[in-house]
Parts: C-alpha cells; sequence; structure tokens
C-alpha cells in the first residue's frame, strides 16, 4: 500500500483534477490511500471569512459567494450534467459553513474562536475530497470516499490537535478496505466537534495514514520537482536534493521549510517508511526521497527565508539578570498567547526572540511590558543557512544589517532588515 498526497496546487481547478488519473494510471497494481488538500487558495479564504464572521457586522457575503462559485466552476466543467450529486454534495457543505458563520458572528456565541475555526475552515477539504472522489469514479477509478472526522481521532486542542494513536489505528484498519480510499488532510475529531492538525498539516494527515496502515512508502506530490535546497520563488539556482535523512528534513522543517510539515516525519521515521517528493508536473521523473540514510546531507547549504519577521528584546527594570526563574515566567507568557519563537539568545540582562507577525502579538507585548522593559523591530527577515560557507552568508546578508547572528557547527541563523 502506498499512501499520496495532492497539496492545493495540484487540485487548484479543473485541469489539474484531470491530471490526478493520469498519475494514478502509473499505479494500477497498488493499493492507494490519497490524502487531498482544499483546492488552491481556499483555506486563505475560509480563514478571512471566520476572522470577519468573528469580528461581527465585517461582511461575509462577497467572500462567501465567491469561494462557492469558484468551487461550482471547477464541477461544471468535470460533470456537465447537473443532476450528478456532487451538485447536492455541494450544497449542503456550503449550508453547513454558512450555519457556521451565522453562528460564530452571534456575540452570545459559547465557545472560543478555535473551536468555530475548526468547524469553518476544514470545509476545504470536504469539497476538494468529494470533487475529486465523484470525478475518479466517473473517471472509472472506483473509490471510496472516507471521512477524516471519523478516523483521525483527536483531543480537543483545536487548530492544534493531538492525535490519540490507538483510537486513530483502530478506525483507520476498519475503514480502509478498498483499493482506492480517498480522504482529507489536517482534519480530525475528538468525538464532538471536528478538529484541526495545524496549518499545512496535510502531509501529518498522510504520515498518519501510512503509519497506522504499515503503508510501503508515502509521496508528496508538489508542483516542484523536489525536495529543493531553497524556495525557488526566491532563488534561480536552486538544488534539487535527491536524498536526504528523517533527521535533516525535521530541521529544516523546524526552521521553516516548506516543503514538508515539522509533524510529519517523526510517524514515518518510526516505521521506517519513506517519504517521496515528486512533480505533479512531471511524474514519471525522480523525486526525493527522505529516509534513514545521513550520507547525502551536508552536499550543498540549504537556505530559508522567513519574511513579516519581528525581533523582540526584553529586559528587566531593575538591572537583574535574566535567569533560569524570569525565562520560565516569560516562556509562560508566550505559551499562553500561542505564539511560537523561530529564534532565542539572551544576554545577563535581556532576551531577545525573533517571531512571526501576527495578530496576537500586541496582546503579548502588553503582557510583558506589565513585568518588562520590551523594544522590538518589524518587518525583518529571519535567513537561515544549514552546512552554511562563507559565499553562502555573504550572498544571502548583501546590502543588509545584521541585527542578531547565531551560530552552531551546522546552521546559522541571521536576523536582518
Amino acid at each position: 500500500m502506498k499512501v499520496f498526497k495532492f497539496g492545493g496546487a495540484s487540485v487548484k481547478d479543473a485541469d489539474s483534477v484531470r491530471n490526478i488519473p493520469t498519475i494514478l494510471s502509473r499505479y494500477q497494481e497498488e493499493e492507494l490511500v490519497i490524502i487531498v488538500s482544499a483546492m488552491g487558495k481556499t483555506t486563505n479564504a475560509l480563514e478571512t471569512l471566520t476572522d470577519a464572521a468573528y469580528k461581527q457586522g465585517q461582511e461575509t457575503d462577497e467572500i462567501f459567494k465567491d469561494l462557492y462559485n469558484y468551487h461550482l466552476e471547477i464541477i461544471k466543467e468535470l460533470f456537465p450534467d447537473q443532476n450528478h450529486d456532487i451538485y447536492t454534495h455541494l450544497d449542503e457543505l456550503f449550508k453547513a459553513l454558512k450555519m457556521w458563520l451565522v453562528i460564530l458572528a452571534n456575540p452570545e456565541r459559547e465557545h472560543p474562536y478555535d473551536l468555530y475555526y475548526d468547524q469553518i475552515v476544514p470545509t476545504g477539504e470536504l469539497l476538494s475530497t468529494r470533487i475529486i472522489s465523484s470525478f475518479l469514479n466517473e473517471m472509472g477509478l472506483e473509490n471510496t470516499w472516507l471521512d477524516a472526522r471519523d478516523l483521525i481521532m483527536t483531543d480537543s486542542t483545536h487548530r492544534a490537535a493531538i492525535i490519540d494513536w490507538e483510537k486513530t489505528r483502530q478506525k483507520v484498519g476498519e475503514a480502509v478496505k478498498d483499493k482506492i480510499s480517498i480522504s482529507q488532510g489536517f482534519i480530525g475529531s475528538d468525538g464532538s466537534f471536528t478538529t484541526s492538525l495545524g496549518r499545512e498539516g496535510s502531509d501529518f494527515s498522510a504520515a498518519i495514514f501510512a503509519n497506522v496502515l504499515d503503508a510501503e512508502e508515502v509521496v508528496v506530490w508538489k508542483d516542484v520537482p523536489g525536495y529543493l535546497n531553497a524556495d525557488p520563488r526566491y532563488f534561480k539556482d536552486t538544488v534539487k536534493l535527491d536524498k536526504i535523512s528523517y533527521a535533516e528534513s525535521i530541521e529544516l522543517a523546524f526552521y521553516g521549510a516548506k516543503i514538508i510539515h515539522p509533524k510529519t516525519i517523526r510517524p514515518l521515521k518510526n516505521k521506517d517508511i519513506p517519504l517521496i517528493v515528486k512533480s505533479f508536473l512531471d511524474p514519471e521523473a525522480e523525486g526525493s526521497v527522505i529516509h534513514n540514510d545521513l550520507s547525502s546531507d551536508a552536499l550543498v547549504p540549504s537556505c530559508i527565508i522567513k519574511k513579516e519577521q519581528v525581533l523582540i528584546s526584553i529586559s528587566s527594570r531593575d538591572f537583574s539578570f535574566i535567569a533560569a526563574d524570569m525565562l520560565h515566567h516569560i516562556f509562560g507568557i508566550f505559551t499562553r498567547h500561542r505564539c511560537g519563537i523561530n529564534l532565542m539568545q539572551n544576554s545577563a540582562i535581556s532576551f531577545s526572540v525573533c517571531v512571526d507577525q501576527s495578530t496576537r502579538l500586541q496582546a503579548l507585548m502588553e503582557e510583558l511590558q506589565e513585568d518588562f522593559r520590551v523594544k522590538y523591530n518589524d518587518g525583518l527577515q529571519l535567513i537561515t543557512i544549514r552546512h552554511y560557507d562563507k559565499p553562502s552568508i555573504g550572498r544571502l546578508t548583501e546590502n543588509k544589517e545584521i541585527l542578531l547572528e547565531q551560530r552552531s557547527r551546522l546552521t546559522v541563523q541571521m536576523v536582518v532588515k
């Protein structure tokens, strides 16, 4: 058995959906579990809808209509017969979406924002998988549509749910019976409400299915030829890494590489299941393999750039040392505001952190200012280079001011403006 994962870019329009049977035709003898993300930029649109409804009074009708029409146009291209069941599925899913938006917009809503987020945003994956499952059936590729909310069992930590592996193993094992099964990435359930596994969590979903089913391999289909040493949007001379280790992939994901979700690797490593990154634009080409072998990790530097960064400097009001008890207090504040730290560095009387720009920062800094002096710079970049050398550092920092730098034997990180 193989587990395939198709991301949003690989199912963004009708032509992309038509490409999936072409890819699957190369695996006619295989049992497949196919995990699919929301189509195109659907998740972004659903997040915008959620925020607008939460803020009450902000207009949601136009965004809702655009999202509906986007999926309707894809369906019309794929299913000319408007009596097809897929049109009913579309309307049912959008009726449920509308219901949750109305509930969220009510000032007397009962639950916190993150719970409503998890009822609304995963609609994208339910839509994409319904469309793709129906289209494959039309093309003669019989498959079973599986609702991940019945299979991926989690706790109630909304937007970052923790997997109940024992229950999930049982549920998935009972449900996956046919040659081709299709389910959603990103989604789980606590038994009462939909939960989500974190933004871009569909890779993790594929790894969960692979782990509990003892799959032969996971193939992630991307719009790039494999695992590249840098983001091709920012670098012209990228190099495909033909083979890298699980450990190296985790490091790159931790530092912000977007190719694989950070949580994906552990379930695969635990079962020694290789992960292959291949291009859906050129399915016959060799991709990149992530596995146990460490021998190829240091062949070329890998570069990661995170934009829209904020450098926060925290210092004591009375010039006392930033000791363990004070760091414990500071980390507690960051935890309460669910604000991740991308880089940290401390001196005798100050503690500096680099974080993503987000709506959580204002409340975070207000609480920090109750006990500390706080200064910050925004609009920065965090540059990370694994297996760095002088030319790579010089090339990436040319004409930039380095505000903070941190080096180890394998990695250098620099906050620049």
